[in-house]
């Protein structure tokens, strides 16, 4: 079952013509993401058994059905679409009322993190994996 948060479209999200810029989406995404994260005591950027593991994003991409206006109600639906053994794809999908209005993507990659702007790529733990098995669709 998909993570449900709602925001609403405030002006500094919108541009001349009081639509919500395109930009704001991946941002959304993004604030839901660590929201869904913290609530199961996890973070992009966490300490796991003495090591310091990131979450980079090496993926975003969003579709834009219907436009979307200053002081709209989102509700942003977010859901694990793929779990591999490094990477998670997230998805998320953008309602308005009942209208789907965007659908996007991010896919990060588990990290450990040697040291500013140095990290390796590692399999998720699977106590985090146990974590994120609550709102995902596949695993592989």
């Amino acid at each position: 079952m998909p993570y449900r948060a709602t925001r609403r479209v405030e002006f500094a999200d919108t541009d001349m013509a009081g639509i919500m810029h395109f930009s704001r989406f991946f941002t959304l995404m993004e604030e839901v993401e660590h929201e869904w994260l913290r609530s199961r005591g996890l973070s992009v950027i966490m300490t796991w058994q003495g090591i310091k593991v990131g979450w980079p994003r090496v993926s975003a991409a969003c579709e834009f059905y219907r436009p979307v206006f200053f002081e709209d109600l989102l509700a942003i639906e977010l859901s694990i679409e793929r779990l591999g053994t490094k990477s998670i794809t997230f998805a998320a999908a953008f309602y308005r009322g009942d209208e789907c209005v965007a659908r996007g993507q991010i896919t990060t990659c588990c990290c450990r993190v040697n040291g500013p702007g140095d990290m390796t790529a590692m399999d998720i733990p699977n106590e985090i994996r146990d974590q994120l098995q609550a709102i995902c669709v596949h695993t592989g």
